[in-house]
C-alpha cells in the first residue's frame, strides 16, 4: 500500500471517529433539553434529531473531507513521487544529472540535495576509474609492443635449442594475450568516457553473418565441431560494420572455445517484425542460473575450474553488450542445462526511407 493511500485511510479513519464524537455530543446535548419529558419520548426524539444532523451535515463532512484529505495528501507527496522517479532514472551513464529541488528548504528539499551530492561523489569516482583505466592501458602498449618483437626477433634470428624455443613460444602467446586484454580494456574505457565514435550507414547484417558462419566453420575445425547456418533472412540496419563484426566474431569464439568436442554450433538470422534477430547456440556445458546475470560483467568467466583451461580474459561478452547497446539493440542468453546454451541478439532493420510521390 502507497504512503498516499495509507495517510488517505488514515484521515478518513480520523473523520469518521470524530463525526462519532460530535454525533455522541449532540446526543447528550439533545437529552438534556429534553430531559423533562417521559424517557421513552426523549429517546425518540433524541434518536430521530441525532440521526438527521448526522445524515445532513455528518456525511457530507466525512465525504468532502475524504476527498480534501486525498487531494491534499497527493498534493503533499507529489515531491516525494517526483523524487522517486528521478532516482530510477539515474544509473552509471548518467550520474552528471541531477535530481531537480523544490526550492523550499523542507525535508524532501534537503534530500535531494544530499541525493545530489551523492550522486556527484559516485560520479567523481567513476570517472576517475575510467581515467585510469584508460590511461594505464595505454601506458601499457608500448613496453607490450616492444616485448613482443623483441621476443618474435629471439624466435628469428637467434640460434635456439628447443627448451629455449617453447620458453620463448611460451611467452609470445602470453604477451598476445596481455595485449589483448590491454586493447579490449582501452576499449570499453573509451566507450565509457564517450570517446568511441561509431561509423553509422546501412548494413548488410544478413551478409555479416554469412561471413561469420566461414569464420566459425574453420575456428571449429580443429575441435570436430560442427556449424550450421539454419536461415539467413535479408536483413539491413543501421550500424558501424566493424563493430558488428567483432560482436559476431566474440559471440562465435566464446561458441567455439565453451563448446564440447564434437559438438554442434546453430547460427540463424532472422527478420521478426521490425527487428533483426540472430541466435547462437552451443552445445557446451550449461551456465548456472544464479551466474546468467554475471556473464556480462568485465573480467568474469563464471566457473574458475573449467575457464582456466580455455584462453580468454572475461571482457567478450562485456564487449558485445556495448556495441548491441550502442546500436540500441538487446542481447540476451538463456542456458538449458545438459542441452545448449543460446545468445540472442535484437537490433532494429534500418527504416526505409518514404518515395517521394
Amino acid at each position: 500500500m502507497t504512503i498516499r493511500m495509507r495517510l488517505s485511510l488514515w484521515y478518513a479513519a480520523v473523520l469518521t471517529v470524530s463525526l462519532l464524537v460530535i454525533g455522541g455530543g449532540t446526543y447528550r446535548e439533545l437529552a438534556e433539553r429534553h430531559r423533562r419529558l417521559r424517557s421513552d419520548e426523549l429517546s425518540k426524539i433524541a434518536i430521530n434529531e441525532t440521526g438527521e444532523l448526522l445524515f445532513q451535515v455528518g456525511v457530507p463532512a466525512v465525504l468532502l473531507g475524504a476527498v480534501g484529505g486525498w487531494w491534499l495528501t497527493r498534493r503533499a507527496l507529489a515531491p516525494v513521487t517526483a523524487l522517486t522517479q528521478a532516482a530510477e532514472r539515474i544509473n552509471e551513464r548518467n550520474l552528471g544529472e541531477t535530481i531537480p529541488r523544490t526550492g523550499n528548504g523542507d525535508e524532501l528539499d534537503r534530500l535531494a540535495e544530499v541525493l545530489n551530492a551523492m550522486t556527484a561523489r559516485l560520479n567523481d569516482s567513476f570517472n576517475r576509474v575510467r581515467e585510469f583505466t584508460l590511461h594505464a592501458s595505454h601506458e601499457l602498449k608500448t613496453p607490450l609492443a616492444v616485448l613482443r618483437g623483441q621476443t618474435e626477433t629471439a624466435l628469428c634470428d637467434e640460434p635456439l635449442s628447443t627448451a629455449q624455443h617453447e620458453l620463448f613460444a611460451s611467452q609470445l602467446e602470453e604477451l598476445r594475450r596481455l595485449t589483448r586484454i590491454v586493447d579490449n580494456l582501452t576499449l570499453l574505457a573509451k566507450a565509457d568516457a564517450g570517446l568511441v565514435q561509431l561509423a553509422f550507414a546501412p548494413v548488410r547484417f544478413d551478409e555479416l553473418v554469412r561471413d561469420i558462419f566461414a569464420d566459425a566453420e574453420i575456428l571449429a575445425e580443429p575441435s570436430g565441431i560442427r556449424v550450421e547456418l539454419t536461415a539467413c533472412d535479408d536483413a539491413t540496419v543501421n550500424g558501424d560494420a566493424h563493430r558488428l563484426r567483432q560482436l559476431l566474431l566474440n559471440l562465435t569464439d566464446n561458441a567455439v572455445k565453451y563448446n564440447a568436442p564434437q559438438g554442434s554450433i546453430s547460427m540463424s538470422l532472422r527478420r521478426v517484425g521490425d527487428h533483426a534477430e540472430f541466435t547462437l547456440a552451443n552445445t557446451g556445458p550449461s551456465i548456472p542460473p544464479e551466474v546468467l546475470p554475471k556473464v556480462f560483467d568485465r573480467f568474469f568467466r563464471g566457473d574458475p575450474a573449467h575457464s582456466q583451461a580455455i584462453e580468454g580474459c572475461g571482457l567478450g561478452l562485456s564487449i558485445a553488450q556495448w556495441i548491441v547497446s550502442a546500436h540500441k539493440g538487446t542481447i540476451n542468453i538463456e542456458s538449458v542445462p545438459m542441452k545448449q546454451t543460446t545468445v540472442t541478439v535484437r537490433l532494429p532493420l534500418e527504416q526505409a526511407a518514404p518515395s517521394n510521390a
